[in-house]
């Protein structure tokens, strides 16, 4: 049901990630601004290879970007809605289409192509029920080949974390 999407096959081999880069790593999602001095310490490695590693991982894709971690209650998004999206049609244009409309659409903070019964999975943040209501009357709603659409409000956070290398 979810083909709108394909993914092409990278023939780019994965880079080699050895230890000292998963200590790296491990320490740049504990705290992204820490200096290259900092981590080369902690690491036990001089400053030069600690940088050379850092900027092979960006360059690389390793490592995709650096982010400030914002509290969304007090930027007034105190909202977070999970939407399942099934589309009426499953062509390629469709789905270009669909993606393209939820790129444009701030309020979408995350986007899934899924399997089963829905295609897509959204995580929406907004400031409150009036603001989603308004979100998916006039946007979400408004957007071609929507088939059907079930929203589910989060209620409370349990565990939530952006660590991938542990």
């Amino acid at each position: 049901m979810a083909k709108t999407v394909k993914k092409e096959k990278s023939s780019v081999q994965p880079p080699v990630i050895d230890q000292k880069d998963m200590a790296i790593l491990r320490l740049l999602q504990q705290n992204a601004r820490m200096t290259v001095k900092e981590i080369s310490q902690k690491v036990h490695l001089s400053t030069t290879p600690v940088y050379e590693r850092i900027k092979r991982m960006e360059e690389s894709g390793v490592i995709r970007q650096y982010a400030a971690l914002v509290d969304p209650a007090k930027v007034r998004k105190g909202l977070l809605v999970i939407c399942y999206v099934s589309l009426k049609e499953h062509s390629k244009t469709a789905g270009t289409k669909f993606i393209k409309t939820i790129n444009s659409l701030d309020e979408v903070i995350e986007c899934y192509n899924i399997s089963g019964k829905f295609d897509f999975m959204l995580k929406i943040v907004v400031e409150n029920m009036d603001a989603y209501y308004d979100f998916h009357v006039n946007k979400l709603s408004e957007a071609e080949n929507i088939g059907n659409v079930q929203s589910t409000f989060v209620m409370g956070t349990i565990k939530q974390t952006h660590v991938l290398v542990s």
